[in-house]
């Protein structure tokens, strides 16, 4: 029972460490210096210049993570792999940790996904993900109308404009290409629409309103939902909070009103002996 004492204190005091802003802000600032390192090592001048230096920086901040990480599995036990984030933050490090040799070279690539942890151990990164993350299931429902629009005009597109134009609308795959470049907004009239309208004069019929209806329309009901859950995410966040702070003032209150009643008993405990 003692070791198991032991053992709790020891954890308590590890998480009192981990949770400390001073630190959260030190691994903030390595991910940012391991992030610049990493720009750095692309560089041929800057690795004829420092190379030896930038790989030891390196290596040092992957050792901080790896420490850290170990840390926080000591403090939080088995509830660490309840965290998406730090399972996250443990597949990044350990793709870090896998030799990029041979086959396995285009790891060494994937080690600047290690900035990534920027996003963990910032809290609003990581309230913006999850906003962008609960967004999704409404998102689902307008990609599939998205898709089912797409797939009428691609059609509809093939078959108007295949024949005169067949490496734009030759077939649905290359018509849909081109439609998402419409879409884009990107060289859409110059590149594809004028000359279409000069075959087709009524041409425009067809693109004015795909335009209207994609760029307009249904992406900005994307916008729409991912607004919508960012909100729903701070008034969230919002709420917790003042939970918090209702379960901290009725815990201070009852401290009070303990205190109160154990100094009534003993100012009663007093007269008794008084008289």
């Amino acid at each position: 029972m003692a070791e198991t004492t032991e053992t709790a204190g020891l954890r308590a005091r590890l998480r009192r460490l981990i949770e400390r802003r001073g630190f959260q802000i030190a691994i903030a600032a390595l991910i940012v210096v391991n992030a610049v390192t990493l720009g750095l090592e692309t560089s041929a001048t800057a690795m004829a210049a420092a190379g030896p230096l930038l790989l030891a920086l390196d290596k040092a901040v992957l050792a901080v993570f790896v420490a850290e990480l170990a840390l926080k599995m000591s403090a939080y036990g088995w509830r660490f792999f309840r965290d998406p984030w730090n399972i996250f933050d443990s597949l990044v490090v350990g793709i870090a940790l896998v030799p990029a040799t041979g086959n396995l070279s285009i790891l060494r690539a994937l080690r600047v996904l290690r900035v990534l942890r920027l996003i963990s151990a910032v809290p609003s990164m990581r309230r913006v993900v999850t906003a962008l993350l609960s967004a999704i299931p409404g998102m689902g429902s307008i990609f599939a109308l998205l898709s089912l629009i797409y797939y009428v005009f691609s059609v509809m597109a093939t078959k108007l404009y295949g024949a005169r134009f067949p490496e734009w609308f030759g077939t649905i795959g290359d018509s849909a290409y081109s439609l998402f470049q419409i879409m884009t907004l990107e060289s859409w009239s110059m590149g594809i629409v004028r000359p279409v309208m000069e075959v087709h004069p009524a041409a425009w019929a067809f693109f004015v309103p795909f335009i209207l209806v994609t760029s307009f329309t249904v992406l900005n009901l994307f916008i729409a939902i991912i607004v919508n859950a960012m909100q729903s995410q701070h008034d969230a966040d919002i709420a917790e909070l003042r939970a918090e702070e209702m379960a901290a003032q009725k815990a201070d209150s009852e401290t009070i009103l303990s205190e109160i009643q154990a100094l009534r008993r003993e100012v009663s405990a007093l007269r008794r002996g008084a008289e």
